[in-house]
């Protein structure tokens, strides 16, 4: 049986702490209203057994890989503020570990983000979303995808997320075996955003033909 969607898997050591300043998640809000908006995260009773869905993370400056990470369940909430968001300071992919400090735990897909910028110091902001238009077209978009045995949530699947995400192809990663799930990545937070949205723009010009 396929785990819940949403339920977080790896072994999280978690430190409460007081939350990042406003300043430094300004823009990633910003964009994750956008997304909002755009149906890529939020909670809807009709999917996904009405869980929240969707998150993004901002990596830290610094030789260690550190970065913001909004929390668990908030996918549903039409705004963040700093108490929706925890820092991430370390981890372990193979492991299935990760060490999280704030007044929220991390989101459940966190690690995946983790792999991500672990993948090359290019990787600046992480978008997870969730798009069955793009989803369903990843092969006519000629998307990097993870193979649908790979669970989400899993280091089976973060390892492999990093994989692609350290090829020099497109920055967004289908993950065929998380329903609809979508990973975006880029060097800024907008251009991270626009990749997403020019890409929802195209797999709806493939449903329209």
């Amino acid at each position: 049986m396929t785990p819940a969607e949403g339920i977080t898997r790896y072994r999280l050591d978690f430190t409460p702490a007081p939350p990042p300043l406003p300043e430094s998640i300004r823009e990633l809000n910003a964009w994750r209203s956008i997304m909002r908006r755009l149906g890529l995260n939020g909670l809807d009773p009709l999917r996904y057994g009405g869980l929240a869905y969707g998150n993004v993370s901002l990596r830290l400056p610094g030789e260690q890989i550190r970065f913001l990470v909004s929390g668990t369940g908030t996918g549903g909430l039409a705004h963040l503020d700093p108490s929706n968001y925890c820092e991430v300071v370390g981890f372990d992919l193979e492991a299935n570990k990760l060490s999280a400090r704030g007044l929220i735990p991390p989101s459940s897909e966190a690690l995946t983000h983790a792999a991500v910028y672990r993948a090359g110091p290019d990787w600046h902001c992480v978008i997870h979303a969730h798009s069955p238009e793009i989803w369903r077209r990843a092969l006519q978009l000629d998307l990097p995808a993870t193979s649908a045995e790979i669970e989400y949530g899993t280091p089976e699947m973060a390892l492999a997320v990093q994989a692609l995400a350290a090829e020099s192809g497109i920055p967004l990663i289908a993950m065929a075996g998380h329903l609809d799930g979508i990973i975006a990545y880029g060097r800024t937070v907008e251009a991270t955003a626009r990749i997403l949205i020019g890409y929802l723009a195209a797999a709806l010009k493939l449903e329209d033909v």
